[in-house]
């Protein structure tokens, strides 16, 4: 079973669609003791960093999500699931901290002329770690589908697992041991995204 954890955030049906599509045996959860049992975790997001990090909290979510990764269990985190996993952010002066199983911040596209923030639409991806299991089967190159205007800056270059240029180069996706997270919206991605989501799913069988 793979906990898709629901913390109200506005794409966990879409979420949850394309994981079904690609075989996913799913439970749609709000309670930390269903975490126990669980082969894997999703965390999506979408919206500000501190409402997520907030509604975890009240839901007693941020200590289990991190016993869960201690376990050696997959987890993906998605876009916010994804900046949630770093020590802090820079959104709206953000005073929550982040699960900070990663070092490093979320940080804002800095402005220039040309580039409309939030970056809304599909882009690039260069693969810089091809041994992460997540792109098994998918193309240096390919396209997938962003809606942000903050990005992770993690501390530690190892863990980079995709590049994207949108103005400079970010972190568009993230791997350590048994932590995944991608800035992008795999379920919105089209195939690249299934493809990677069905490779999430193996790990967990």
């Amino acid at each position: 079973m793979i906990a898709l954890l629901d913390y109200g955030s506005g794409n966990l049906r879409s979420v949850e669609k394309a994981l079904r599509k690609v075989g996913a045996d799913l439970l749609v959860t709000t309670r930390p003791e269903s975490l126990r049992d669980s082969r894997a975790i999703v965390l999506p997001g979408v919206g500000a960093f501190d409402d997520c990090i907030s509604a975890m909290q009240r839901q007693e979510l941020l200590g289990a999500v991190r016993d869960f990764i201690q376990t050696g269990k997959p987890f993906l985190g998605i876009c916010v699931g994804y900046q949630a996993l770093f020590e802090k952010s820079e959104e709206f002066n953000s005073c929550a901290a982040g699960l900070g199983i990663f070092g490093g911040k979320v940080v804002r596209f800095t402005e220039r002329p040309g580039l409309k923030i939030p970056q809304i639409g599909w882009n690039q991806l260069e693969i810089t770690r091809p041994d992460c299991p997540l792109y098994k089967g998918i193309a240096d190159g390919s396209h997938v589908y962003f809606v942000h205007s903050f990005y992770p800056q993690p501390t530690d270059p190892s863990i980079v697992a995709t590049r994207t240029d949108y103005g400079d180069p970010f972190a568009s996706s993230v791997w350590r041991d048994n932590v995944f997270a991608t800035q992008f919206h795999p379920e919105k991605s089209q195939a690249v995204g299934l493809r990677l989501l069905k490779n999430f799913v193996a790990l967990a069988s």
